[in-house]
């Protein structure tokens, strides 16, 4: 039976109209003109008998009706276009379109080398990086692999663990020398705690020493969402916290920031490859993570 759109190109438009909530947001996505992506969505509302989108001047809304096909159809569309980008994978190497995910520092510090050479092995392969501290919706965002790092919510997403850091409580010299050093994990209740908000416990924080454990509940001075504007407070002597090894190792090295009560260890942090709830994982996402992988290798 012939589909009741007949063009996946309408699909196509109000897929991008609904993820990016704008309608030139989406035109760029597409690489075609405005007026374009609006006559589609025209046409499709007109096949389907229902209003697809509340717009004003400002705003662009999924109607329920929109919704429901969002939901709906979202999935399905990345699934085709996965399988599509497989069959044409086979013989002359990847092609197609990859959107990675990741949180800024992560991106900046450890990524960006294989995203290069990623580009340069897979030509073919339109690369999209998405880097956000953010949580993104891989299927409304249309993420083919999100490299997460810390610690997972819940998700029915599938998730493949890469790695693990450590942690530690840091610090900088200038603060330091205003503030007395902790000598126990329970003195860190009387510093200037700085909370990064994006851990699902920002301020209950495990410590062991041995057979010793001890929990410290933090009272924050300043809180941020940002690990990059964490370690810029850190640097500047705002406070203290918990930062990852990952990042900040050569913080510590060139002496920038001080590892405080080093006898005493947090629990590890991991990396994580992160794919959408089912669909198939696309091959340039799997050649993208074992290219990843090799880097952490080689950085351990």
């Amino acid at each position: 039976m012939p589909s009741p759109v007949g063009d996946l190109n309408l699909l196509r438009a109000f897929l991008a109209v609904a993820d990016a909530r704008s309608f030139t947001a989406a035109a760029e996505r597409l690489h075609i003109a405005r007026p374009q992506v609006s006559l589609q969505i025209r046409r499709l509302e007109n096949v389907l008998g229902a209003a697809l989108f509340h717009r004003t001047t400002r705003t662009v809304t999924l109607t329920d009706a929109g919704q429901r096909l969002f939901e709906e159809s979202a999935p399905l569309m990345q699934g085709l276009e996965q399988v599509l980008q497989h069959a044409g994978s086979r013989g002359s190497g990847l092609r197609g379109r990859l959107r990675v995910s990741a949180p800024v520092e992560y991106a900046v510090q450890v990524m960006s080398p294989v995203v290069a050479e990623f580009a340069v092995r897979h030509p073919e392969v339109s690369l999209e990086l998405v880097v956000s501290d953010k949580v993104q919706d891989l299927v409304g965002e249309g993420i083919d692999v999100s490299i997460r790092v810390g610690w997972l919510r819940n998700s029915s997403a599938r998730v493949a663990k890469l790695g693990e850091f450590g942690q530690a409580v840091l610090a900088s010299p200038e603060y330091l020398a205003r503030c007395p050093r902790p000598e126990a994990p329970e003195d860190l209740a009387h510093h200037r705690w700085i909370a990064l908000t994006l851990l699902p416990a920002p301020l209950t924080w495990p410590f062991t020493n041995g057979t010793k454990d001890i929990t410290v509940r933090m009272a924050p001075k300043l809180r941020t969402d940002s690990a990059v504007a964490l370690r810029a407070l850190l640097l500047n002597g705002a406070g203290v916290s918990v930062g990852s090894l990952l990042h900040l190792e050569s913080d510590i090295r060139s002496g920038a920031l001080v590892r405080l009560l080093p006898e005493w260890t947090l629990p590890k942090g991991g990396v994580y490859a992160v794919y959408p709830p089912g669909t198939a994982i696309a091959p340039a996402a799997r050649a993208f993570v074992e290219l990843l992988k090799g880097e952490m290798l080689r950085r351990a």
